[in-house]
């Protein structure tokens, strides 16, 4: 009976190991680098425990007119506008949905604007080289869309 009911945790025990890496690799499929749908800017995004960030790592043109890095100019907060754009965090605070496989709850910063808007991303039709996201004020149904091609 002992060995039967060992059996039986060791069983239940490995399939709920597989369930999670499952969706832990599902998760970090969105990993890598990524290249915007304007083609300005590569975009590297991450992982810091269970949530996905993304940062800039290129840019296509990464000097403003007067010959030095471009920073983040457009940000509402004057203390911030001095911020290089390499290496700024646009992507914050994202945590997949295994049901929905989607990441969500996050945020995206947009430089050229100095808006942050709430947003989710998706991949469609098991293209795991195109990334849609989505940035949205108050209800994703006014937002806009964009879509990102894998680099790396």
């Amino acid at each position: 009976m002992k060995a039967k009911a060992i059996i039986w945790f060791l069983v239940a025990a490995l399939g709920s190991a597989l369930i999670i890496t499952a969706q832990t690799s599902e998760a970090d499929r969105i990993l890598g680098v990524w290249l915007s749908e304007n083609g300005k800017a590569k975009i590297k995004i991450y992982k810091q425990g269970n949530k996905y960030y993304g940062k800039i790592i290129w840019l296509k043109e990464p000097y403003d007119e007067n010959g030095k890095p471009k920073v983040d100019k457009n940000n509402p907060d004057p203390n911030k506008r001095n911020r290089p754009l390499l290496g700024l965090v646009i992507l914050k605070d994202f945590v997949y949905d295994a049901e929905d496989k989607e990441w969500e709850d996050g945020t995206i910063y947009d430089p050229e604007s100095g808006n942050t808007y709430d947003a989710y991303m998706w991949f469609e039709d098991n293209d795991y080289n195109t990334l849609y996201l989505r940035g949205y004020v108050g209800f994703s149904l006014i937002g806009r869309t964009s879509k990102w091609t894998r680099v790396e």
